[in-house]
């Protein structure tokens, strides 16, 4: 059975938390020497077509990251609600940008569009979250060398590493095709890489030359990380062409999927009041909270899942993408929720806690670990609970009061 791109990951931060928890990244280790590993693991290299001369230029002389094994505990645990996910994900600054990235990249995003099938506003909503549409601030403050951080997990994390060889392996055969370098090949401490945060086995077994420069990238033009991640969709995510992923809805309940022309003659409407479409496509009900917002979801919502097995992930990149299309936010709120603060509001919460003296790392709207970090060291010197991190607007509202 294929596994989803994240699923590993996921699994594997868990492990990571574990390690943490326990004795030394020392005591993780298999036992060998990370050279004797290295000359030993090159048989495996072999069997994979993998020549002495990629061999060596990778791993000779490499020395493992071992701050992977603590990385997941080195971070600040951040809880979220459903409703401050989306918020975050869903934000008028990913909408703002990408709108402009649409400007930029609307010709390309028609093409994949048109010739494999897969929603424009999909495609730009997950490329927003997955990398911010690839800017490479990402890629300077978050990314990586991913082989001397998958070369340590195959060595040394032992409830994984079955799975971290065969990715070190993969990583490898991407530079035999001469697809890319060591150098170029930075990502999450896990592997993912690139535009929409591939792991070497979806390089290899869904990236394809959409653009035709003779190569296979996630990195640069965006050409073949969103056309390949838009056959990753349709291929492991059975996406359905001209399909809407779901809707938000009122008037209705109920287990059994029905065609949305059913749904329409049941009574049920749209949440912002508009009918629904005249369809044959199946979707069933969905209320992921009670007293939240509801919604009916299709096949396409579960192609998006395929991505990473979330609900509030695909929840928060369907959203994004009919933001993106023009619509507004949801109409219901989740329980306890509160409305998305604007650019101009998280920009006044971070000028606000840096004149406080808690270090936002900059003041531009847009919300990342340092600005997390401010706010829950604000929220704990006065008391606000949860001391969660997120900028909304009641921390905005205890800033503006001066307590």
């Amino acid at each position: 059975m294929t596994q989803t791109r994240r699923h590993v990951i996921q699994r594997a931060l868990a492990g990571a938390a574990l390690l943490a928890l326990g004795a030394p990244a020392e005591a993780q280790k298999s036992g060998t020497s990370f050279a004797n590993w290295v000359e030993a693991f090159r048989k495996r290299a072999h069997a994979r077509g993998i020549s002495d001369k990629t061999y060596d230029s990778v791993m000779n002389g490499l020395k493992p990251d071992t701050s992977v094994y603590a990385l997941q505990s080195a971070q600040p645990e951040f809880q979220e609600e459903t409703w401050q996910y989306i918020n975050r994900r869903a934000n008028d600054w990913r909408v703002n940008n990408g709108k402009e990235i649409l400007k930029e990249h609307g010709a390309l995003l028609a093409k994949i569009e048109r010739e494999i099938g897969v929603d424009r506003y999909i495609l730009l909503a997950l490329w927003g979250v997955e990398s911010a549409y690839g800017d490479p601030l990402i890629q300077e403050r978050y990314m990586r060398p991913i082989f001397p951080a998958l070369a340590a997990l195959a060595w040394g994390e032992p409830r994984r590493r079955v799975y971290w060889e065969k990715e070190l392996l993969n990583a490898l055969v991407i530079v035999e095709r001469g697809w890319s370098t060591p150098a170029q090949m930075r990502g999450s401490w896990a592997g993912a890489m690139g535009h929409t945060q591939w792991m070497p086995e979806v390089w290899l077994n869904m990236g394809f030359d959409f653009d035709q420069d003779g190569r296979v990238s996630p990195f640069g033009s965006p050409a073949d990380a969103l056309a390949s991640t838009a056959r990753y969709l349709v291929k492991r995510g059975n996406y359905k062409a001209g399909e809407r992923w779901g809707y938000e809805v009122k008037a209705a309940s109920g287990n059994r999927p029905r065609k949305l022309t059913d749904w329409k003659a049941a009574g049920v409407t749209r949440a912002n009041g508009e009918a629904l479409p005249s369809s044959n496509a199946v979707m069933r009900f969905w209320a992921p909270e009670r007293g939240g917002p509801q919604f009916l979801i299709g096949q396409n919502f579960k192609a998006v899942r395929s991505y990473n097995p979330s609900n509030n992930y695909t929840l928060a990149i369907c959203h994004l993408s009919d933001r993106l299309r023009g619509e507004g936010h949801f109409v219901k709120q989740f329980p306890g929720g509160e409305r998305p603060p604007t650019v101009a509001e998280l920009k006044e919460l971070q000028e606000r806690l840096t004149k406080a003296g808690f270090d936002t790392g900059g003041t531009d709207g847009r919300i990342g670990t340092g600005t997390q970090k401010a706010i829950r060291a604000y929220q704990q010197k006065v008391g606000m609970e949860p001391a969660d991190g997120y900028a909304g607007l009641k921390v905005l509202a205890r800033l503006r009061a001066g307590t």
